[in-house]
Order: structure tokens, then sequence, then C-alpha cells
């Protein structure tokens, strides 16, 4: 079942949204070559716990160890933080962090680069964040679930990049995973219709390579079948009278 919220249910979640939104800014100049993943997982939740009330979303959730996922180059999602993997000039590196604050969840990832990375993915990752707002722009009330889906599928395969099939966005809320799920592909004028109070984290993920992808050995990384590069970025978004409104901001 959607749940719908209030306007003071909404106002809880930007609330948690803000405190998302500075932890990527906090962790923004660590993302330099010779940090480990799990030093940036450590200031993660560090800094979140800074903030009374918040806690990260992710740490134990279905058992992950982590407070963020942190996924590099080929890796899509659910990355295990690691003082194994250091990052290195030319890597991408994806940082999926979620907020619980005042009985919400908010969900946003973003991808760097560390230091000078390749044409190509430069490229994969700004076409990545303009499908994000494609979709963004499409989230208003009387649409559908696939009108999101197919605006970011179209900046995508106009780019001849591939999106990922397998995995989708989700409804966030008292749950970090709500109905409806919110795929990045699909047809307009399908799926459940966006009603006022939905709560939404869009999130394309879109490869270098194709579509296909398989789960690591540790049951929890998810990469390119093909070892191509990956991009991942999403934020939390709620369906308005007004239109969009992005909960992951520090606005």
């Amino acid at each position: 079942m959607i749940q719908l919220k209030s306007a003071r249910e909404l106002e809880t979640m930007a609330a948690g949204g803000r405190i998302l939104a500075a932890t990527h800014q906090h962790i923004k100049p660590a993302l330099q070559p010779g940090t480990s993943t799990l030093e940036i997982d450590a200031m993660v939740e560090s800094y979140i716990r800074s903030h009374p009330g918040a806690t990260p979303s992710f740490k134990g959730l279905y058992g992950f160890p982590g407070s963020a996922c942190i996924s590099l180059n080929e890796e899509i999602v659910h990355g295990i933080p690691s003082a194994k993997r250091i990052l290195k000039d030319g890597d991408l590196i994806t940082v999926d962090i979620g907020v619980y604050y005042g009985g919400f969840h908010t969900d946003s990832a973003w991808t760097y680069a560390v230091g000078k990375v390749s044409p190509e993915a430069a490229r994969l990752m700004e076409v990545t964040e303009a499908s994000l707002w494609a979709a963004i722009r499409e989230t208003k009330l009387g649409n559908h679930v696939g009108d999101l889906g197919a605006a970011c599928e179209a900046v995508v395969n106009k780019a001849g990049f591939s999106v990922v099939r397998d995995l989708v966005g989700h409804g966030v809320g008292a749950q970090m995973h709500e109905e409806p799920q919110v795929p990045n592909h699909g047809k307009p004028k399908r799926g459940p219709r966006l009603q006022v109070g939905m709560t939404i984290a869009i999130e394309p993920m879109v490869n270098a390579g194709g579509p296909a992808t398989k789960t690591l050995a540790d049951k929890w990384t998810i990469v390119t079948l093909d070892g191509s590069l990956s991009a991942h970025f999403e934020h939390t978004v709620a369906v308005t009278a007004e239109g969009p409104r992005v909960l992951t901001t520090l606005g």
C-alpha cells in the first residue's frame, strides 16, 4: 500500500533530508586518492549522529554492515565499506546514504569523480544526473510512475548508455523501502498514478556498457556483468500540488 504523507510529515522528512544533503557535502573533501571506503563510511556515520535524533538508515538494514553503501567503478550498488578499498586517481565512487530522523527515512546517492577521470566516466556521470532530473520533472500530480521511467530512459538511450533494469527506485517514509517500485525505464501513463503526499526515491543507475548485472560472493555488491563503469544518482522527492519537491537538498 502506498503511504501518503501529511504536510507536517513532509517537513519532518525535509529536515532529515537536509542532514543527508549536508552529509554528502561533508564527505566530499575526503574523496581523494589514498582514502579508504571504510574511512568514508566512518565519516558518514559520525556526521549523521552528530545531529540529535538522526541515525544512519542503512546501518544493520537487512544485515548491511555499513552506514553507507560505497561502490566503485563497475560496482552499481551496495558496495560494503572496507579498509582494503583504497581510492585511486580516476575512480568513480558512488556514496548512497540514508538518514532516519523524526520517524522517517530519506535516501540519496551521488557518484563522484576521484581526481581526474576519463571523458567517458565524466559523460556517464553527467548523463546519469541529467536522467535523474528528467524523472524529477515528471514527478507531478496526475502523472504515472511510468512517466518517470520513460523520461529517465530517454535521456540514457540518447547518450548510448544503458539503464539498469534489475534494480529500481522505491517509495520511502516510515520504512526505507515502501510502495511503489519506481523503475528507471517504462512507458508513459503506465503504473501507479502519482498523488499528493507520495514520497519516492528516484535513483537511476546507468551503465556505460550493457544493462546486465551480477551479485558478487559477498551477497551484497551488485556489479555490471560486462565490467563497464556505472553511475548512480538519487534524490527523495515528494509529490505536491505545486509540483515535485526534492527533500534531500540543503535548501
